[in-house]
């Protein structure tokens, strides 16, 4: 889904009021407890998080999961400890209303990309 916004603020009030807007809610404060430093912003018409430079997360709810776009997830896990039992996508990693994000790794595979990308390693699709 998009959600035609200019801010973080009104991306959070268009979304429904379910399960969407918790896993969102669940997945930013990971991010911004991992990096505080990042920016949160619009890109694209989904939440954005980096620097002036560049991003290095976006977040959307679609209608049956909430997507975490983070570049080429091989890159950043590749033995697939961190998203074991995760449904994985090209660049992505999606979460329906069955999972329970504390109960994975999303959390270790977030402050891992972050620390990647902080050192300038490459991954990107």
């Amino acid at each position: 889904m998009q959600y035609d916004v200019k801010t973080p603020e009104e991306y959070i009030e268009q979304l429904p009021q379910d399960w969407r807007l918790v896993k969102i809610g669940e997945l930013r404060k990971i991010i911004k407890d991992k990096a505080p430093k990042l920016t949160e912003k619009i890109e694209y018409k989904m939440l954005a998080y980096g620097n002036e430079y560049n991003t290095v997360f976006h977040l959307n709810a679609q209608k049956n999961y909430v997507s975490l776009y983070v570049g080429d997830i091989s890159k950043i896990d590749p033995d697939g400890e961190f998203i074991e039992g995760l449904n994985i996508g090209k660049g992505c990693v999606r979460f329906t209303k069955s999972i329970q994000i504390p109960d994975t790794k999303i959390n270790d595979f977030i402050e891992r990309t972050i620390m990647l990308w902080e050192q300038g390693k490459d991954i990107e699709c």
